[in-house]
Parts: C-alpha cells; structure tokens; sequence
C-alpha cells in the first residue's frame, strides 16, 4: 500500500551495528549502542534497537490514541500512559524475530470504551500498521 510520506527522517548506523554508534542526520539525537548481555553481548550502559523500537512505539501508539479518540468522540483521560514492551530472539523458521506488548493505561475509562479507543488505535497507529503481519501484539488496557 502506497504511502504518501509528510515526513521523513535520517539515521546512521556505525561501528559494528548493534555495538557502535547511531546518529540522527539533523544532530539532534546520538547514541553509544550495546549489546545486551541477553544476546551475548557486555551489556551496560547504551542503547539498542529493541530501546529505541519501545520509545518510538510508546509514543507513537499515544499519538495515534489521541486520533483515534476524535474519531470516536471521547477524550482520552488526563494521565494515560502507553507502555511498550519489546523483545527479540530466535525465530522457529530461522533468523530473528521481535514481539511486542503494550500496556495502555486509561485512568477513569469504561472498559468497553478503553477496548474500543485500542482497537481503532491499532488500525491508526503507523508501528502497528507497520508490524501487524508478522508480529502478534499483546494488548492490555487498565484504567
């Protein structure tokens, strides 16, 4: 599906991948990466594809809620938080693969509300559109 693209933006990678370096093209943001111990690497202190994946995530699923909630004519309450949860490891058919959760809270919603303003996130949120066919996002809502 073709998309029309309003923004975008520039990153590179440097070193040894996921033990070196990452810069955004503009300067706005570099990291020191690691390899967490998990994945054989010395872990410490750094970052990681899998960290930057649930900051983007989190705070993209959050915009995307926002959107949603004028969809549907409902706010959504002061004090949500999403959190993302983001693992990799081996895959059965070979190679790597990445899982996904996300905690959403909705302080004061209706749970039949809370449900409804996540299930049309999904389908808004561009991380979720991105993975939906090849990683199973475990959802849950509190409030």
């Amino acid at each position: 599906m073709p998309v029309d693209a309003k923004y975008k933006t520039k990153a590179t990678a440097s070193g040894g991948g996921r033990d070196g370096r990452t810069a955004l093209a503009d300067g706005t943001l570099e990291l020191q990466l690691v390899v967490p111990k998990e994945l054989g690497g010395p872990g410490g202190d750094g970052a990681n594809p899998e960290k930057l994946f649930a900051l983007g995530y989190s705070a993209c699923y959050l915009g995307a809620m926002r959107v949603a909630a004028g969809e549907l004519k409902t706010k959504v309450p002061e004090g949500t938080t999403v959190t993302a949860e983001i693992g990799i490891g081996p895959r059965s058919e070979g190679g790597f693969g990445i899982t996904a959760a996300l905690d959403v809270y909705l302080p004061g919603m209706p749970e039949d509300e809370a449900r409804k303003l996540v299930e049309v996130t999904h389908g808004i949120c561009p991380y979720s559109n991105a993975i939906k066919a090849s990683v199973d996002v475990k959802t849950t809502t509190r409030g």
